[in-house]
């Protein structure tokens, strides 16, 4: 099973835990490993350590997850889903493309630090095949929902992503913001 395809699983159903159970433990190791991912990348990561920032054994996260590559997957997609939801709320009513996608850019400023750098490691860890996979994935579905989104052309969406990128950079740096472009981040 790939990292991408195991980021969709279901968790694995055991012993006496109710489903319910499971769904929270599952968001509680999810949080956790943004957390570590975010601080240590794919490699520097362990498991042990996610487990104990989740409060759960070690043994359990492999219920919920297959493998080390598709609990960071999963991680990724979170972080991915959080600023995609950040996006489209931002969006919400503007009158045109580039409203919209202004809008877009400063939802970005309240992506959070740990948010930023975990999406960062994602990029880090493209050089794993599978992980590559995974993550240009999220990638081209961001750009494409962002495109969905703002109705902005698809060179639009590309300059939105280029400043993105700096101010994920930036942010992950805590580069002051003398350093940063003005506002309005994105469109025309």
């Amino acid at each position: 099973m790939s990292a991408a395809e195991a980021t969709n699983a279901e968790p694995a159903r055991g012993g006496s835990r109710a489903r319910g159970d499971a769904a929270t433990r599952r968001e509680d190791v999810l949080d956790a490993a943004v957390a570590e991912f975010a601080e240590h990348g794919f490699h520097g990561a362990s498991t042990p350590a996610i487990a104990r920032r989740a409060g759960i054994s070690q043994p359990y996260i492999y219920a919920l997850f297959p493998s080390k590559k598709a609990l960071f997957a999963a991680a990724h997609t979170r972080v991915v889903d959080r600023i995609r939801d950040g996006f489209a709320a931002a969006a919400v009513g503007a009158k045109s493309p580039g409203e919209a996608l202004r809008r877009a850019g400063s939802s970005f400023l309240e992506a959070d630090r740990e948010a930023l750098l975990c999406q960062l490691q994602g990029y880090a860890a493209s050089g794993d095949p599978e992980l590559r996979e995974h993550v240009r994935g999220e990638f081209t579905r961001l750009f494409d929902d962002v495109r969905e989104i703002t109705g902005a052309s698809r060179d639009e969406v590309a300059l939105f992503f280029a400043g993105g990128m700096f101010l994920t950079v930036a942010g992950a740096l805590d580069v002051p913001r003398a350093y940063w472009p003005k506002p309005p981040y994105g469109g025309s």
